[in-house]
């Protein structure tokens, strides 16, 4: 760690931290930040700096970008975590796993992460917000709790935070690609190779701003996606994907880009289904991710929603 010293008061500002920069090499302020202070996520940090709550020798910072010198003096107000204004709503939550700093949730297909524009109600943090009382707008005040998200139409396990710690060590193991996310999808086709690994950028469609879709180098951003077959079938392939990035839609482009789209997937892939399913065929089946009160990552699971184990039954498999 960079060496400094730290000084935390109370202000009525909230809490107040001072540092005391040491070393001989400028370097930038948002590094310091994240280096001094890892009970905060590094959105978080940033919102700090464009909340002007962050002064170097002083002066406001105006971003992240800022040089901090040898034996300047940085000062961060930290404000209390605000009570989130959305209104909980019993909502039912097959919950896989909790204790005091996480609760693991086994999300059906149809349910919204959080609050979006058509989407004010009903969402899985309204839900988590009647089940844990105190949570707070840590991670956004639309978003208390978000670790990572799914899509409207995959199932399957997602993690939330109960504290602004754990947040931000959650977030870290995401960001440095030591969790584990696993994920069965049934595809259109066969992709080209049993097992293969797609990288290829992806960004925001030019043309369709709805969409994702892959991109050059210099216009997208880094995406990796694993994955193994599981079960062939006559028509389409039970695959395990396992994405080493977490990329919007990563899977479902990606799975396009092969020319095997996710069935059901009607933005990526067919108009029509192949098959009776009002939904897409992707579910989030196993995460393993280190908690706070275990020294070693533990590993959870949730089994296919009935609707596509049944729909599996039925399938012709390929004659070897």
């Amino acid at each position: 760690m960079m060496d400094s010293k730290e000084i935390v008061e109370n202000n009525p500002e909230g809490l107040k931290k001072a540092f005391f920069y040491r070393q001989a090499e400028p370097v930038r302020l948002d590094r310091l930040l994240v280096e001094w202070m890892p009970d905060y996520s590094r959105s978080r940090l940033q919102q700090f700096i464009r909340d002007e709550r962050v002064l170097v020798n002083g002066k406001t910072a105006s971003k992240g970008g800022v040089i901090v010198l040898s034996g300047q003096q940085i000062d961060v107000f930290i404000p209390e975590d605000k009570v989130t204004a959305l209104i909980p709503e019993e909502i039912p939550l097959d919950i896989i796993y909790e204790d005091p700093h996480v609760i693991i949730i086994n999300k059906p297909a149809g349910m919204v992460v959080h609050p979006a524009a058509g989407h004010e109600s009903g969402t899985l943090v309204h839900a988590v917000l009647a089940h844990c009382h105190d949570l707070k707008g840590f991670g956004g005040e639309i978003r208390p709790g978000v670790v990572h998200r799914l899509d409207r139409d995959t199932s399957g396990l997602i993690m939330m935070a109960k504290d602004e710690k754990t947040h931000a060590f959650i977030q870290r193991q995401f960001k440095s690609r030591s969790t584990d996310k696993r994920y069965l999808a049934l595809v259109e086709g066969a992709p080209p190779t049993p097992t293969g690994r797609v990288e290829t950028p992806i960004g925001r469609d030019p043309l369709k701003r709805q969409k994702m879709a892959v991109l050059p180098p210099e216009k997208g951003r880094e995406a990796i996606t694993e994955y193994f077959t599981q079960e062939s079938y006559l028509y389409h392939t039970l695959i395990e994907a396992h994405p080493l990035t977490g990329r919007t839609h990563q899977i479902r482009v990606h799975m396009a880009f092969l020319k095997c789209p996710i069935v059901g997937d009607v933005l990526y892939g067919y108009r029509k289904a192949s098959l009776p399913l009002s939904r897409h065929f992707l579910h989030a089946f196993r995460l393993t991710v280190k908690l706070p009160d275990f020294s070693e990552p533990k590993t959870f699971e949730a089994p296919l929603p009935k609707e596509l184990a049944d729909l599996l039954l039925e399938l012709p498999k390929k004659k070897v």
